[in-house]
């Protein structure tokens, strides 16, 4: 009797891929490889055709009625786009190579369809009309031909695949990776090669005489700024660069293209070494353009610095509103929670290249703190500070040993630690945050003072967060989790996992009595969302020298 997975698979390529289909039909002998490539090769050129037509539009509109700024923050929109698309063409090359391997493909596949969404996202927050508008038809297009191409993928390698069971994965045949625990003592993901393992290994003194670019304030060094010493980096480079930035406060904004690969950027601690911006969505600067340092490039480390967005949610409404802050505060609290949220994003890091590493510093700001966007993340000994939605973002990433540190939100708020952006259920994406303490600020940390902290809401319909071996802190409540915008967006296929965490707030008998809400009693699951399984790290992340625990256990 045929095997019913394979069966499953092809009723799902039979009923999934309109696009694809529509665009170019494979013979009815080809071979489940070449049919893919049919796919991806469709799939390249409609998002090559939404990138021209994107391009040739002189002007995006229309614009909001009395708002006279939406014009420039529809370009900027239209920038993001012109950006994400062009890194989407470049990921399907990329997962269509001969010879890429199935993690891989999948991650890239994943990191593609975000970059579409995101694109999406940018056009809403300036106003301009949905992508399904006849003003973008391929737009939406671009971004079904992708998510064709992600789920065929996904299922012709269903066969032999592990199912992923109960793990909110899965386009109906078991969407996640059949990965081996394949890690050495220290623990690395797979896919992190034991050079880079050894050279975060290594004491931080050897780690800065192998600079080649020194970036200090005083003339010292190479360089005077980050963004001098990154334009003067190597483009495409397959060999590691890096980038000593000295003591000091650096005020800029730092951009790491996705030509700008296998850049290491090394502070002198993060108490010492900091990078500070405080762009914010008041400043008409979309969330994706609001990071105070965002790295687009594969191959992107970076090790004892500090970066922060220091843009204060009540004094930059004020100028954009123009009113005085006692007034502001006043008008804040009429709005509703919904209405505070979509004042305020600023982002501190963002990180959008594949197969990242952050160790060892701090990022800190106040909504949207941490963006994790696409790709494969590690992170590990990171302090990360905020109030909404402070980790979010829809890489397939790991934060091991951080601590998660909620500070107090605006009057009528309550804080969210993550916001997981999974929109399809085969994207090989989610937040773990393992070993982790979820902590309220000292200044902030008293009964009457402390705002609920929640561990997670759904940003997207398939979000995926798993909260596992944790200290869990007083002030998240007992139900753990909150809905979005008090709506039952996504409750029945999200995946919120919980697995033997510690602390005043880990007990789940007050849980979320959702669907998607899970206790986590198997091992065999909770393995799942180890750094070995979950990013494969123990591939790459060993040659990055940096400490981890590949399996459940540190």
């Amino acid at each position: 009797m045929a095997d019913r997975r394979l069966v499953l698979a092809l009723l799902l390529t039979l009923v999934s891929f309109p696009a694809s289909a529509a665009a170019a039909k494979a013979p009815a002998s080809s071979s489940s490889s070449s049919q893919l490539r049919v796919s991806l090769d469709a799939a390249a050129r409609s998002v090559g055709q939404a990138l021209s037509a994107l391009n040739a539009v002189p002007t995006v509109g229309p614009f909001p009625a009395g708002i006279s700024s939406s014009r420039t923050l529809a370009a900027a929109a239209r920038e993001d786009c012109a950006e994400l698309l062009g890194e989407s063409l470049h990921l399907l090359a990329g997962a269509g190579a001969q010879g890429a391997a199935r993690d891989d493909a999948m991650a890239w596949l994943s990191a593609a369809l975000t970059h579409h969404d995101t694109c999406a996202d940018g056009l809403a927050e300036a106003g301009v009309v949905s992508v399904a508008d006849a003003a973008f038809p391929g737009l939406a297009a671009a971004r079904a031909a992708v998510r064709d191409s992600l789920a065929m993928y996904a299922a012709s390698t269903a066969l032999g695949a592990n199912k992923d069971k109960d793990t909110g994965g899965g386009c109906g045949c078991g969407c996640r990776k059949n990965q081996t625990q394949q890690h050495d003592a220290c623990g690395f993901p797979r896919w992190l090669p034991s050079t880079d393992r050894r050279l975060f290994l290594a004491p931080a003194a050897a780690f800065k005489a192998a600079a080649e670019l020194v970036v200090a304030q005083d003339g010292t060094g190479t360089h005077a700024t980050i963004g001098d010493a990154v334009r003067a980096a190597p483009e495409c480079s397959a060999r590691r660069t890096v980038i000593h930035v000295n003591a000091g406060r650096y005020d800029e904004i730092v951009r790491v293209g996705s030509k700008k690969t296998n850049l290491v950027f090394v502070g002198d601690g993060a108490n010492r070494t900091v990078v500070t911006g405080r762009r914010s969505a008041a400043d008409n600067f979309t969330t994706f353009q609001t990071p105070t340092f965002a790295a687009s490039g594969s191959g992107f480390m970076m090790r004892d610095m500090a970066v922060e967005n220091t843009a204060d949610p009540v004094h930059r409404q004020a100028v954009a509103l123009g009113m005085q802050v006692v007034h502001l505060r006043e008008f804040l609290g009429r709005l509703t929670t919904h209405e505070l949220e979509n004042l305020h994003p600023y982002v501190a890091l963002r990180v959008s290249g594949d197969r990242a590493v952050v160790h060892n510093c701090t990022v800190s700001g106040h909504q949207d703190t941490l963006y994790a966007h696409a790709g494969r993340h590690f992170y590990r000994d990171c302090d990360v500070y905020g109030t909404v939605d402070f980790v979010f973002g829809n890489a397939a990433a790991v934060l091991q040993r951080c601590t998660l540190w909620s500070r107090a939100p605006l009057p009528k708020q309550d804080n969210t630690v993550t916001a997981q952006g999974r929109c399809e259920p085969c994207q090989d994406t989610g937040l773990v945050l393992h070993h982790c303490r979820i902590l309220p600020v000292a200044v902030d940390s008293s009964p009457a003072h402390r705002a609920n902290t929640y561990l997670g809401r759904p940003w997207r319909p398939y979000s995926r967060v798993v909260v596992m071996l944790s200290y869990i802190g007083p002030h998240v409540p007992p139900q753990g989790w909150m809905q979005w915008n008090d709506s039952a967006y996504a409750l029945d296929t999200l995946y919120f996992g919980e697995y033997r965490n510690g602390g005043p707030g880990a007990g789940v008998g007050g849980r979320v009595a959702w669907r998607g809400h899970r206790v986590i009693a198997d091992d065999a699951e909770a393995e799942r969302f180890t750094v070995a399984s979950f990013i494969a790290g123990a591939s790459w992340l060993p040659d990055t020298g940096v400490t981890f625990g590949a399996g459940l256990s540190l």
